[in-house]
């Protein structure tokens, strides 16, 4: 049965609705990045680009590196906008444009998140590559979706006990990363890790500048609480939603950070902006062979 045209909204050039694509624009393997101007930062690497097309926050180009066809496209900050990406990525190789069916084979995307990132151990210091294996969402993303099945219930279970979580925020939720890409893009350059993903930069990440909080120890608590040997390692604000739609639209996900910020010491790295070509290279030597 066709998708109705109130759901599965195309322009009037037959491109997607916010992200302005074709199905001939987009390549199986995706990076995904925050911030729209961190994508000509990738793509200035490539050995040709044959598309770009910018609206809002999403900025995408599609191109070639080291002969692997590469779609770079940023989602801006927050779940909210990774709910929008990735059904679109998702429509643009798994439904009919023409017929606007559901395709009979399923298509499935590499898709690797390279973003900033900052600590809360003390042991992982900043200007390194942290490899989220796990991570945990405080919005609300998945719950609006049939989405029990991707979720890993224990650990979510577990840390809101440590936390003493308030009844009034959403429960949080907790999914993988693929372990087949993300054991792909770890070496001896990184660190495993369990990401917490927060609604807000601020008071959800523990930050006061004039408005107090509602825990003041949570940042604290996480950094003690411990899933099956593994510690809560950093703070960002789009992986666990990137996992948990990619898990449920069947596609692979795995999410870089680069660490610029220690919480537990106070420190800010030195050269943000050095780190983060950094943490692209040695992902774009990654993904060519991948």
């Amino acid at each position: 049965m066709p998708i109705a045209a109130s759901e599965f909204i195309l322009n009037e050039n037959g491109s997607i609705y916010h992200l302005q694509l074709k199905p001939e624009h987009l390549a199986n393997t995706i990076i995904t990045v925050g911030d729209p101007d961190r994508v000509s930062q990738i793509t200035k690497h490539f050995d040709t680009v044959e598309f770009s097309i910018h609206k809002r926050e999403f900025h995408t180009q599609t191109g070639t590196y080291k002969g692997k066809r590469i779609t770079v496209i940023s989602t801006g900050i927050g779940t909210d906008n990774i709910d929008i990406v990735f059904n679109e990525l998702d429509a643009l190789v798994n439904v009919d444009f023409d017929t606007r069916e559901v395709k009979d084979t399923h298509t499935s995307l590499n898709i690797i998140r390279i973003g900033t990132s900052g600590s809360i151990q003390k042991n992982i210091p900043i200007d390194s590559f942290v490899v989220s294996d796990l991570a945990v969402g405080f919005d609300s993303l998945l719950h609006f979706y049939d989405s029990a099945h991707v979720q890993v219930p224990e650990a979510s279970n577990a840390l809101v006990n440590q936390l003493n979580w308030d009844p009034n925020k959403s429960k949080p939720y907790v999914v993988t990363a693929d372990q087949a890409l993300s054991e792909h893009m770890q070496s001896e350059q990184t660190t495993k890790g369990f990401t917490v993903t927060n609604v807000g930069f601020y008071g959800p990440q523990g930050r006061i500048l004039r408005l107090p909080l509602q825990n003041n120890e949570l940042n604290n608590k996480m950094a003690d609480f411990k899933f099956e040997g593994q510690v809560i390692t950093n703070l960002e604000m789009e992986t666990a939603g990137i996992y948990g739609m990619a898990k449920l639209l069947g596609h692979k996900a795995v999410s870089m950070n680069a660490i610029l910020a220690n919480r537990a010491t106070g420190e800010f790295s030195n050269d943000p902006a050095l780190l983060v070509e950094r943490l692209i290279e040695y992902s774009l030597e990654k993904i060519a062979i991948l």
